[in-house]
């Protein structure tokens, strides 16, 4: 089921008071199909970050559109996208974006206080996660007291609080060490399994090797979508869950 879609999208940046424009993404189609995990690289320039901030309905295209879930953002105003953000999209982060002052339950629960919804019910299912991401003896403590990994796993118990149709990873791993980075996408890898449809947009390799697509941009445009067992060397990893996704970090 294809639960996503970017058809003939292009963004164009231009300067103000200036005639020069820069061409972000050109033309670019992609299908998202629920339980699939992408992984969208390229270098530095290509194009990556714009198209997972329209993703992520932080921008609009500036041609093409954009459907998530049935809807097309891409004319929706600032209030209607930020709709879209709080119901239908989970982030990861590469610095984690955690809020330093509040504890690991308080960070997890953030996506629900913005939709308000009281405090029991999101206190429970901030637990739920909690668990899920084996954090429960750290639900008290605050970022600073806790791992780059746990940190992250914490980031992920969070973009998973609003049930998300697609999760958003922008260099999940970039700040982790290999050992630490290969238990993220362990994680990734087990809710890939239970259905998650997941985008992790990266620069390495192995990374994106273990995804069940690699789409590769070069000057705004999509030079390759292919799976991984097309690449040499390559391997699909993801193809269900990992076979011992714990691992101390």
């Amino acid at each position: 089921m294809i639960i996503g879609a970017v058809e003939k999208l292009s963004k164009i940046y231009r300067i103000p008071g200036s005639p020069v424009s820069v061409h972000a993404l050109r033309n670019v189609d992609i299908e998202f199909r629920a339980g699939e995990s992408t992984a969208i690289r390229g270098a530095s320039g290509s194009g990556k970050s714009t198209l997972l901030n329209i993703l992520g309905c932080l921008d609009r295209p500036s041609e093409g559109r954009y459907v998530l879930g049935g809807t097309d953002t891409s004319f929706l105003d600032d209030d209607a996208l930020s709709d879209i953000r709080g119901q239908r999209i989970g982030f990861v982060f590469q610095s984690f974006n955690l809020i330093q002052q509040l504890t690991v339950e308080e960070n997890v629960e953030i996506p629900l206080f913005y939709q308000s919804v009281p405090l029991d019910e999101r206190r429970a299912r901030a637990r739920q996660a909690i668990e899920l991401l084996e954090l429960s003896d750290r639900a008290h403590h605050r970022p600073m007291e806790l791992s780059g990994g746990q940190q992250q796993r914490v980031a992920i118990a969070r973009a998973l609080m609003n049930d998300p149709l697609m999760i958003l990873a922008d260099e999940p791993t970039g700040n982790l060490d290999s050992a630490t980075g290969e238990v993220v996408m362990g994680i990734f890898r087990r809710l890939k399994g239970e259905g998650r449809t997941i985008v992790i947009v990266t620069h390495e390799t192995h990374v994106a090797e273990q995804c069940d697509r690699i789409i590769t941009l070069r000057d705004g445009s999509i030079v390759s979508d292919e799976s991984p067992s097309a690449t040499p060397g390559g391997g699909n990893h993801c193809a269900g869950r990992d076979s011992n996704p714990r691992h101390s970090d």
